[in-house]
């Protein structure tokens, strides 16, 4: 009956996944590549787990 006040977790995992690119994009740009890579790596284990609720 309430069921929208649930906090979705896939939305959450959405905003924590375009925030690290968007942090990855920054580095990138300021000549940050080691940082850029940290970011990317971390991106990529966010995507993931996206992609595993996706498919439950």
């Amino acid at each position: 009956m309430l069921g929208f006040l649930k906090n979705d977790p896939k939305k959450k995992l959405q905003k924590e996944y375009e925030a690290k690119l968007q942090k990855a994009l920054h580095a990138q740009r300021n000549g940050d590549l080691r940082t850029h890579g940290t970011l990317m790596e971390e991106a990529e284990k966010i995507y993931a787990e996206l992609q595993k609720i996706g498919k439950e």
